[in-house]
């Protein structure tokens, strides 16, 4: 154990970089506001990190509003967009849709305008902009869905591995056998359930999407291949354990399904954007691999105690040996989970800075739980059943142990629904509370120990200078690490990063034409450290003239 932490210090410590959440758009050709001389033949946006392109992700809107005829290609960490027809003079904006590495989509637009902005500008329909909510039906299935993996997955690791091969606990067997086979269905169809609803997710449509072919291309390649394992590997598990008590080769296929089942879920979400990827991924894999052993093993005690209880001291037996592998299990729950939680956030103030923080440290807290009711389980019930010698007593305490047993896998369960909630939620950090406005074309908000005062002007539909100042607590100019990053939205519209160059000590300025009046939210996002990277939101009221 000492050597296997040397070297995950090592691999951490001598790779450490930044983890990163969604993609992010750093810049664009032609720049956001431009105003040109003549159109440009080809749009690129280049994110800071690997991004697909979804059917129909990009619209391209001219100065009327209306759709023109473009394609879309997403290679790397570029998207360029080709347009079929050439742009007339005045306002141009392109609704754009792409999908991050890590499996969630990012949206936003640009605008640009060729010969001079049009002053009569009708902005595209709302329908175009913006990333949906996750839907609570996909996220109530891919709870189902781990459900059913963790436990059919548990269930055949505790039959396997800690039930005795005496042929008076068959009984006990069949019911492991039949239970594991009943979760390993119930998660197939949710796995399978889950692809189509991911599609919809990522290209923000409805049910119809389903019938065209280029809707299923769209997806990762991952989600097919961690479905495929998924669904392959429990049924050679449940399939190898057959009836009567397995023989050793059926073992090994079963426990070899069992584990690859288990931990195929790691090669996709917020593991394949934080680095080192192959540390994460291993970490992830262990982590899903322990909580389906505690898990399962929670429901398999709850199964096999009561019939062994009956005979002689083979359930305080089978209670033991599992209470001592549930040791193990979680520590490398805990040293995987602070490993997980370091390298998706970044920082450990993330825990605290961010939602996706906040929920994971309410999944802690139920784990803890969890923890205190085993600890009760394995130090004071366990004594107390193996000190029994009459049948009466063993029963009794065994009723004892059951009904700890499943209160603790009652909290497991919660623990997963947790867990469904945080894999389709961004690691980074939502916007701090939105500051009032000092003067009406002016407001500022505090990020770290940073003031950052941002303006407007004119503050009218149409062409508007942004200015970023970031000042101390003295009001002295001051940087971060790196240039702010600025995004521009309404409730109907959403303008994307606009790009700023640097005037002066801690000032910075740039160019947005604003199609519409109404309220308008300034995301200012500054890296202050390696890690820290907080994100506040300004708001603003654009007049229609």
């Amino acid at each position: 154990m000492l050597l296997v932490l040397t070297f995950i210090a090592v691999l951490v410590l001598g790779l450490s970089q930044p983890a990163s959440a969604h993609a992010t758009l750093v810049s664009t050709d032609p720049s956001e506001g431009a105003v040109l001389e003549a159109a440009p033949e080809e749009i690129l946006f280049t994110f800071d990190d690997v991004v697909r392109g979804v059917p129909d992700g990009v619209q391209v809107f001219d100065a009327a509003g209306g759709l023109m005829d473009a394609s879309a290609t997403a290679s790397g960490t570029e998207l360029s967009i080709s347009l079929f027809e050439a742009l007339g003079d005045g306002t141009t904006v392109i609704v754009w849709r792409v999908v991050s590495e890590d499996g969630h989509p990012i949206s936003g637009s640009l605008s640009f305008s060729v010969g001079a902005p049009t002053s009569d500008f009708a902005p595209p329909p709302t329908a175009s902009a913006g990333t949906p909510d996750v839907p609570r039906v996909l996220t109530m299935i891919r709870w189902v869905s781990y459900l059913g993996l963790f436990v059919s997955t548990g269930l055949i690791a505790f039959l396997l591995l800690f039930l005795p091969v005496q042929e008076h606990a068959q009984r006990a067997r069949q019911r492991l056998t039949t239970a594991a086979r009943v979760a390993a269905v119930a998660a197939v169809v949710a796995w399978l359930v889950t692809l189509p609803l991911t599609a919809v997710y990522l290209l923000g449509g409805g049910a119809g999407l389903l019938a065209r072919g280029s809707t299923w291309s769209s997806l990762p390649p991952t989600e097919y291949v961690v479905s495929a394992a998924v669904v392959a590997g429990l049924v050679v598990a449940v399939g190898a354990l057959g009836r009567g008590r397995p023989s050793r080769p059926r073992r090994t296929a079963a426990l070899a399904g069992a584990i690859v089942a288990a931990t195929a879920p790691a090669l996709t979400g917020h593991t394949r954007a934080a680095s080192p990827e192959a540390l994460v991924v291993g970490a992830d894999s262990l982590h899903l691999l322990a909580g389906s052993v505690w898990l399962g093993g929670l429901v398999g005690l709850a199964l096999v105690l009561p019939d062994l209880s009956a005979r002689g001291t083979m359930a305080g037996e089978v209670l033991a040996r599992f209470s001592t592998a549930a040791a193990a299990v979680l520590a490398a729950l805990v040293i995987t989970g602070s490993l997980l939680t370091w390298r998706i956030l970044g920082s450990w103030g993330g825990l605290v800075e961010t939602a996706f923080g906040q929920l994971l440290l309410v999944k802690v807290g139920i784990v803890l739980v969890a923890v205190a009711i085993a600890a009760w389980n394995r130090w004071s019930l366990l004594p107390r059943l193996r000190r029994a010698a009459k049948p009466g007593d063993r029963r009794a305490s065994t009723r004892a142990v059951v009904r700890a047993t499943a209160v603790e896998g009652a909290v497991v369960v919660i623990v997963l629904m947790v867990t469904a909630l945080l894999v389709d939620k961004s690691p980074e950090g939502d916007p701090a509370p939105v500051a009032a406005p000092t003067a009406p074309d002016v407001s500022a908000v505090t990020l770290a120990d940073v003031e950052v005062r941002g303006t407007i002007t004119p503050l009218t539909r149409g062409s508007n200078t942004v200015t970023i100042q970031l000042r101390t607590s003295t009001g002295e100019p001051t940087e971060g690490v790196a240039p702010p990053m600025v995004r521009l939205s309404s409730d109907d519209l959403q303008l994307g990063a606009i790009p700023l160059e640097q005037v002066s000590a801690g000032t910075y300025t740039g160019t947005v034409v604003i199609p519409a009046p109404g309220t308008w939210r300034m995301q200012v996002s500054l890296r202050v450290s390696e890690f820290a990277n907080p994100v506040g939101e300004l708001e603003f009221v654009v007049d229609a003239d």
